[in-house]
């Protein structure tokens, strides 16, 4: 009898032992950081600016803002930078502006930050000219015309096309130095116009236009004020408008690549002489170009 109960008591002893759980412990996550730096020429409106977010481990998205508009960030390949091109249009207030930036981890964790971006002033040249009547106030018969024109531009401009067609640096589309300065302003027969919001390039009619950055040709027709014009649209809503040109060599839906020919200098729309206007808008910002080949000179 005894040995009966010494046996149970063993066995229940037993039982209890091994019906208590092991739990396991595992190191928690550490939190998810992001580091931002910013890259220009300077911080004044009509300038470019290249921005990095560096997070401490990979992410799925970036979403950020900046300046009222929506900044498109892509990732390097292993997703743990990304980076963003930001246009200062001629219109933004002096000072401080913020670039908002959340990025999300495959696991679903945040991390945002406000980056800083100090805006300072720029004195851009005044001109005034007396020019022909027509170069100031167009006939009636093609205000509708223009207008048509215009809001198809702006059309085209206000798009984002959610991928990059472009990569690495913007070339020089002709040899040509610029000859004019972007954002001048210009008084004709004492009316004040619109900023200049391209750059011109000295070139001799017929010389052949190269395509600064791959894209596709979203718009390849003959404006009023502006000659025969190539639009191409770089993705990311980065575009190039090319202005005046003598002969159009690509026609709308063309996949163009860096260096293509994309037509001939010339003197068409309302100049007096031949020259290459190139107008760069950056979701809708208006942006020099040449803020645009030196930010990303290096290859971006």
């Amino acid at each position: 009898m005894n040995r009966m109960r010494m046996m149970g008591r063993f066995v229940a002893i037993f039982f209890v032992m091994v019906a208590v759980p092991t739990v396991a412990t595992t190191p928690q996550e550490p939190p998810l950081t992001v580091e931002v730096r910013h890259y220009a020429r300077s911080l004044q409106p009509g300038e470019v600016v290249r921005v990095t977010a560096t997070f401490s481990r990979p992410v799925r998205t970036v979403r950020a803002s900046a300046f009222g508009s929506v900044v498109p960030f892509q990732p390097t390949s292993d997703q743990r930078m990304w980076s963003a091109l930001v246009g200062i249009d001629l219109d933004v207030k002096i000072g401080e502006h913020l670039i908002s930036i959340v990025g999300t981890s495959p696991n679903g964790v945040t991390a945002r930050t406000e980056h800083p971006l100090a805006v300072i002033s720029k004195e851009f040249a005044t001109r005034r000219l007396t020019v022909a009547p027509e170069y100031v106030t167009p006939p009636d018969e093609v205000i509708e015309r223009i207008q048509r024109e215009g809001a198809r531009t702006t059309k085209l401009f206000n798009t984002q096309t959610p991928i990059a067609y472009w990569s690495g640096a913007f070339l020089r589309p002709v040899t040509g130095e610029a000859t004019s300065a972007f954002g001048r302003r210009s008084v004709f027969n004492g009316q004040a116009r619109s900023p200049h919001s391209g750059a011109d390039f000295r070139a001799s009619q017929g010389t052949p236009v190269k395509a600064p950055n791959s894209g596709i040709v979203v718009l390849a027709n003959d404006l009023y004020f502006s000659g025969n014009c190539v639009i191409i649209d770089h993705g990311l809503g980065l575009y190039s408008f090319f202005a005046h040109l003598s002969r159009i060599g690509v026609a709308e839906g063309d996949r163009v690549a860096s260096g293509d020919i994309i037509g001939d200098v010339g003197a068409t729309g309302r100049v007096t002489g031949p020259h290459l206007h190139w107008t760069v808008r950056l979701n809708t910002a208006r942006v020099d170009p040449l803020s645009l080949m030196a930010v990303l000179a290096d290859g971006g």
